[in-house]
């Protein structure tokens, strides 16, 4: 596998949880970006109409961790993100939003990506950095083997 064989189609297929919720689709997923796009909805709002924080700083983590998940398993391990920092520029009520990450560094043991959401007209609206730890596939974390589930 290289950096750039792209898994988008393959992720789109098995959306589940949270990413199914907040209807996220794959444009563009490899070990070393990846982009996801999402049409703003009444449940990605607070209650002034704009959408909730919550929702950039989950999509910038999901898009980071599914990068790095993909540079990680070329060395049988998974990723569990450890850091979040988001930051919130600039209120959307509507629309389309797209998210990308690529990484900062991608090691054996951490990795750290940078997220960048932007509105359908192209402005910056959040951005992010989140770090991950590498842990070798089938360790315990929170009681269970760690694992891809679909």
């Amino acid at each position: 596998m290289t950096d750039e064989h792209d898994f988008a189609e393959t992720i789109n297929q098995s959306l589940g949880g949270w990413n199914r919720a907040m209807g996220l689709c794959f444009t563009r997923a490899t070990a070393s970006s990846v982009t996801a796009e999402l049409t703003v909805g009444a449940d990605h709002l607070q209650p002034y109409g704009i959408v909730h924080g919550g929702v950039y700083a989950g999509i910038i983590e999901t898009v980071c961790s599914t990068g790095a998940a993909l540079a990680a398993a070329r060395n049988g391990q998974v990723v569990v993100g450890v850091d979040n920092h988001s930051s919130f520029l600039r209120a959307t009520r509507a629309g389309k939003l797209t998210v990308s990450a690529t990484p900062l560094t991608r090691g054996r043991r951490t990795q750290v990506w940078d997220g960048r959401v932007v509105d359908a007209a192209g402005t910056l609206v959040a951005t992010g950095r989140v770090r991950l730890i590498c842990v070798e596939g089938g360790a315990d974390l929170a009681g269970e083997p760690v694992g891809v589930k679909a």
